[in-house]
């Protein structure tokens, strides 16, 4: 099975984390950024952040910094974000819903092409002028279209089948939602999000945290 390394990925969500930083900065604020300043803003280490940047942009200077959008751009640039990759997403629940409706995918480079579901009841409708087709259909059109990333938001029991789909019309990429370790072939990535993990951890780390008392 191919996946991203695990450094690969925790390099490209701490980039991601600066690039969304950047973003937010006041318009009126000063034009270059330090990468002390980025890792003081987010709390991590000001050589880790150098190192990163160093990676995505040849940009920073001494004593100025980077120049802040340009810094920007090298990152998006490095992302992918500035290449709009098309996806398709099956399971059209109310997680399915929720990520149809999250606009903001553009901004990072997505663009949800179409959306899939077998519920007679949903589909033929839309989801945030996306059209919901059935399931049936997702090979034809992912080949058609060149889709090369799907997303799989469906109940476990459906998440191998849905994946074998989107396999079969040609997706390399897929960003599983279900709670299930797909199989897929050694040329295609997989990213799974396990949201109950990441809730235990939360409530692990809530419940070694001492009240604060008065």
């Amino acid at each position: 099975m191919s996946t991203y390394s695990t450094m690969s990925i925790l390099l490209y969500n701490r980039l991601s984390s600066y690039l969304h930083y950047l973003k937010r900065l006041p318009k009126d604020g000063s034009d270059n950024i330090s990468s002390t300043a980025i890792a003081a803003a987010l709390g991590t280490g000001d050589v880790q952040v150098r190192k990163d940047l160093a990676i995505a942009s040849d940009g920073g200077k001494p004593k100025t910094g980077y120049i802040i959008k340009d810094l920007i751009i090298d990152l998006e640039h490095f992302l992918g974000y500035d290449n709009t990759k098309e996806a398709v997403l099956i399971g059209v629940g109310n997680l399915g819903r929720a990520l149809l409706s999250y606009e903001s995918f553009q901004n990072y480079g997505l663009k949800i092409m179409a959306a899939f579901d077998n519920n007679p009841a949903v589909v033929g409708s839309e989801c945030n002028g996306i059209h919901i087709m059935d399931s049936s259909k997702a090979v034809n059109l992912c080949q058609r279209l060149k889709i090369h990333i799907g997303i799989i938001t469906v109940p476990a029991a459906f998440a191998q089948e849905v994946c074998d789909l989107l396999v079969a019309g040609g997706v390399r990429a897929i960003w599983n939602f279900a709670p299930v370790n797909l199989k897929v072939p050694e040329n295609v990535i997989i990213k799974s999000e396990d949201m109950a993990a990441s809730l235990a951890v939360l409530t692990r780390r809530l419940a070694e945290k001492p009240l604060n008392t008065v």
